[in-house]
Parts: structure tokens; sequence; C-alpha cells
């Protein structure tokens, strides 16, 4: 299943590994068992540190426990890791054999510290680029935390399962048997989640902190940049983001992000986030920021109230604060999110197979998201506002070749119907005639574009009729000292490569204005 290359690098990283290891492989006579105990014996070849082991008592066939020997740490895969998650069973493999994970040593201890008995299961598809994290904070906990058990189960292969746990978007996360969460999440993100005094002690540790010169909001290419640029300038630098990386943390595939030819969301915010931390830049991640209080007088300190109740001081503030999909607004579309309801076509895509979806949006994203469904599911629509789509011509011609795809222009979807579990319809009306039409399918995929991240600054700064920062050729908004960037602001094209270029700009320009204004303390005194 390896090819020499794979194999080469692969035994390159097990020698980190300072313990033996047992692949305990439950298998049935199925093509995938005969897979998987391939995929298991080149492991083990690699290595004499790995071993494998039959003993087919797990209640899923095919599934392997990578388990350190003698002892009951380790982790389960229900399926094979391939696609996204191999990198998933490489760092079980080096983790479980006692190399050191890279997370920060305050999250390690707070997960060793963990009291209670936690039983997580991970349903992901091998096409989703936003399973890998999940996978790898549960694998991590539960290598840190003997309390704590993880299996990770392709939705594809146990489709049974699935549908009898009705999971209808990957990564969806049970804990003891009961539902969790759905959706990406990062190993901070999921300790919080459990460890209920976890927000209450970062407001606290929050509140001790210094003013800071440059306060970045948001973690994603415009944040980041900014963070960098100011960081570069010798002075006190934060960032507060509610997830670092941004919405490009749920981007598939990048090919124009210049010198890079190919890159993928997750792998791309991974090394911004790495390329920050090689500054003295204090990240404060997890934080969602609620209220934006200018400063009173030129020079003063901007306070940014953060939703823990904490709040941060600084001399200027960079607002990078994103973009998300934009929703449909139709009654039913929130009742059934993550029941049929989907905004990730590569991520959720698998899971309705041979099943009948929707697309919402002519635009190239859902156009894309059509050509690439119409090879899982059974059949497509594709609906679209506009009289005709808008989508490049290239794309039009492939979407037009495929035989299970119907296209309707003119349309404004009115309501998501389900039966109280999931979806099973949506009403259209068709915008000539004023006629609504019912569709019976079980997905719908909505891709109609973004909205700004902005509604917390309505009173603080001037906004645009679409609610995004007004900002002028230096990244200024109308607050002095308060600078935006990237897709949360007027500036056209909302593209990474425009956002890192922003985010530098209003890093400079926040640097500008901290050189030729005295600080307000300063003025008193004189």
């Amino acid at each position: 299943m390896l090819d020499a290359n794979l194999k080469q690098q692969l035994a390159a990283y097990l020698q980190n590994i300072t313990q033996p290891i047992e692949l305990v492989a439950s298998l049935d006579d199925g093509a995938k068992s005969v897979e998987m105990n391939t995929l298991l014996e080149e492991i083990a070849a690699l290595s004499d540190k790995v071993s494998v082991v039959r003993k087919d008592d797990d209640k899923r066939k095919p599934s392997f426990m990578i388990r350190r020997a003698g002892t009951d740490i380790g982790v389960r895969f229900a399926g094979l890791p391939m696609g996204h998650e191999f990198t998933s069973l490489v760092l079980a493999l080096l983790q479980v054999g006692g190399h050191p994970s890279k997370a920060a040593q305050d999250v390690i201890e707070q997960v060793k510290a963990l009291d209670g008995d936690f039983e997580f299961e991970t349903y992901f598809s091998l096409s989703c680029q936003n399973c890998p994290d999940v996978v790898q904070a549960l694998n991590l906990m539960a290598v840190l935390n003997p309390r704590i058990k993880h299996t990770a189960i392709d939705g594809a292969l146990f489709k049974g399962e699935v549908d009898e746990r009705k999971v209808m978007a990957v990564p969806t996360v049970f804990l003891n048997g009961e539902p969790f969460a759905s959706g990406r999440m990062e190993l901070e993100q999921i300790v919080a989640k459990i460890d209920t005094g976890a927000a209450a002690r970062a407001a606290e540790k929050i509140k001790g902190k210094a003013p800071f010169d440059v306060l970045v909001v948001g973690g994603g290419p415009g944040g980041a940049a900014a963070a960098i640029y100011a960081a570069r300038k010798g002075i006190r630098v934060g960032v507060a983001a509610e997830r670092f990386g941004g919405q490009v943390l749920d981007t598939m595939g990048i090919e124009n992000f210049i010198s890079v030819q190919h890159t993928e969301g997750p792998k791309l915010a991974a090394q911004l986030e790495q390329h920050v931390k090689e500054y003295d830049v204090d990240i404060m991640n997890l934080q969602k920021a609620e209220k934006l209080i200018p400063a009173r007088v030129p020079g003063g300190l901007h306070e940014v109230r953060l939703e823990n109740g904490a709040s941060l001081k600084a001399r200027t503030v960079v607002l990078a604060t994103g973009a998300r999909w934009r929703q449909m607004n139709v009654p039913g579309e929130n009742d059934y999110r993550n029941k049929g309801v989907a905004y990730c076509p590569h991520c959720d895509g698998p899971l309705f197979k041979g099943k009948r979806v929707a697309v919402i949006g002519g635009g190239n994203s859902g156009v894309e998201a059509a050509i690439d469904l119409a090879g899982i599911v059974a059949h497509v629509t594709l609906i679209e506002f506009d009289s005709q789509l808008r989508a490049d011509a290239v794309l039009q011609r492939k979407l037009a070749s495929l035989p299970n795809v119907k296209i309707i222009t003119s349309a404004l979807t009115t309501e998501v119907l389900g039966d109280g579990e999931k979806v099973t319809a949506l009403t259209y009306k068709d915008r000539n005639s004023d006629d609504l039409h019912q569709i019976e399918l079980e997905g719908i995929f909505v891709q109609i574009g973004l909205v700004p991240n902005t509604e917390w600054l309505k009173d603080a700064v001037a906004l645009s009729p679409r609610g995004e920062i007004e900002v002028d050729h230096r990244g200024e908004t109308s607050q002095p000292g308060i600078l935006a960037a990237g897709d949360c602001t007027t500036v056209p094209y909302k593209q990474i490569v425009i956002a890192m270029g922003e985010g530098s700009k209003a890093a400079l320009s926040a640097f500008d204005y901290l050189i030729r204004t005295v600080p307000a303390e300063e003025t008193q005194a004189a």
C-alpha cells in the first residue's frame, strides 16, 4: 500500500519511537481488512520497535489499535487512515511510542489534569481537511491521560453506523455515547469544552496583561501578517484570535498563493502560526472579541472587551476578523445545520454518497462544489438566484457535461424541510413566475459567498452597507490608531495574498501612528 518513497519517510519518523508499540488488529474476511493487514505489516517492517498483534475482538472490523506495549495507552482507528488522515496515523505512532508532542506545555498539563472518564469517537472522511485536527487532538489527549479513550472512525466504511447515529457532517465527535461536537476543533477548544474552569482561568490571566503597542484582533492571513510586521519593529504585540488560521482552515486546495504551487488550508494556517511564534508575540487563542472602545483622546488606549469578560488595551489596534460563510437565512436552515445543511462539500460530500443533494449558488464556489459532488452523489440540483450562472466559463462547460446535474436559475430558496432529524426537501420560488416548487433531497450545500465578522464593531468604526470596515489606502479606519485588514474590510477581492498584503500595510501604518503620536499620559504629564 505504501510506495517506496513513503516507506522511506515513515522509517525515518519511526526512528523517533522510544518505547515499543503494538498494532493490535481486529479484522474479518473483507477486502478492507486485507488492505489494513497489509498496511500494518508494512509499518511493522520499518521498525524493530513495532509489531503486529491479531485480536479480532473489537466491534468494528476492520480496525486496529496503536498500543504502547505492556500498557493501556493507545488510540484506535476504525478504517484505513490514508488521505488526509495519514498524518494522524504517523503522529499517533510517534506519540504512543513515546515521542513528545509539540503542543503547548500548559495545555499538555491541563489535559493530564482532567478528572473523569472520557470515551471519544470521531467520525471522519478521507477527503475532509478539517478532520485531522480533531482526530490528532483527541489522539494526543488519549496518550497523555489514561482515562481518555479515542476511536477515529471512517464514516464511509461504517455507513450503517453513520446512518444509525444520524451523522451528516464530519468531523462529528461523540463523548461517552452522546453527541459532543461537530466541525473543526483544535486541542485547546476541546479541552476548554470539557474543562469547565478553563475560560475563567484564561480571563484572569488576560486581565493582568499590560497594554500593547499593537493589538491584532484575528488570526487569519491578514492578522498573522500584521503581527509579524509589527513584531519586527521591536514593539509589544499581541494577537487575540477566535481561532488562529481563520477561514483558511476551511479551505481545501490553494493554488494561487504566489511562489507556492499548491498547499492546503490547514497546512498554511499551521505555517502562519509557527511563523508568528518565531517573534515575541503574545498569542491569545480562543478569544472572541465582543466590543471595541476607541480611545477618548489622541494617543490614548483603545480597549477590546472579550466574550469571557476580560479586556485588552493597546495604543493601536489592527482589526483582521475576516469573514464567514453566508447563510441563506431561510426557515429550517439552522434547524438542520449538520443534519443535511452543509457548507463544505469536500468535508461532508462523501456522507451523501448515492443520495440527492442541492448546491445553492452559481458562482465559482457553487459550480466547483456541484462538479465535485456529482462524482459522489446520485443527483445534484444547482440553484442560482440570478438569471445565469456567474462561474468561469470553463467551469460552466464542465458542469453542463455532467449527466446527473440539473441547473435551475432565477430561483430563490425559501425553506429547508425535514422530518425533525434530517433534511428531506427544500422549496424555492421561480422569480419569473412566483410559482413555488419543492425538491425532495437529503443534502443542501450552501455556497453563496461571505459575510464579514464585524457585528461587534457597529458603534466603534464606520462600516459599509455590507458590514465591511471602511478603510483608506493606508488601512486606516474612521478612528485614529485603529487599522483594519483582510476580508472584513472594503478592500476588494477577498484573497489570501491580498489579506496578507493588507495586514502588512496595516501594521506599518500602526507603527507610523505610534512614532508620530505622543501617548496621552505623556501629554497629561507635560
